[in-house]
């Protein structure tokens, strides 16, 4: 059964306002706070999202889907170890953009009872394809995993949380590390 008109109205406020105010004060906005933004109560708020992350899933779920596609296509480049450095910093740049999602996204990778668990298995599962595709002209090193890539590119956003921290750094940081990923010759 179709959600009414009014029902749609509310969870569209309670979406846009999340994403204002997890942008403000990271993933741990307040919950109250997200509800008076969007002009409804804190249980038209609970009937849509019954948790905080069911509220997180709905405004990252196309961020990963986006990350997922990118992976996709970027799997058809002549060079796949610059294509996974591509993505690697893609997925930092968007984990980079809310205050507490680098941590988030690597609970979820691994808390397969997380409402943000299947969203993001699927973007891990593409980056896979780009790593073994990278491993696979023996440039990178074929004892990584796509986990311990992600959580690289992850602490590199979190670093770029940090007082002092920015795009630029993380970009030339991530770019450095991939140094250590390829393969000694």
């Amino acid at each position: 059964m179709p959600e009414r008109a009014d029902a749609q109205r509310n969870r569209e406020l309670l979406l846009a306002a999340a994403r204002e105010a997890v942008a403000e004060h990271g993933t741990e906005a307040s919950l109250r706070d997200i509800a008076r933004r969007a002009g409804v109560g804190i249980g038209t708020l609970y009937r849509h999202f019954p948790t905080r992350e069911a509220l997180l899933e709905a405004i990252l779920d196309s961020g990963f889907e986006v990350l997922r596609e990118r992976a996709e296509r970027l799997l058809e480049s002549s060079e796949p170890d610059a294509a996974l450095l591509t993505w690697l910093d893609e997925l930092a740049t968007g984990a980079r953009t809310y205050q507490g999602l680098p941590e988030s996204i690597m609970a979820a990778l691994s808390d397969e009872d997380s409402s943000l668990h299947a969203s993001c298995a699927a973007m891990r599962a593409s980056g896979g394809k780009l790593l073994q595709g990278a491993q696979e002209t023996g440039r990178i090193r074929g004892d990584l995993t796509v986990y311990e890539v992600i959580a690289l590119a992850l602490g590199l956003a979190w670093v770029a949380q940090q007082p002092g921290g920015s795009s630029e750094l993380m970009s030339k940081l991530l770019s450095t590390a991939m140094y250590g990923l390829t393969v000694p010759r």
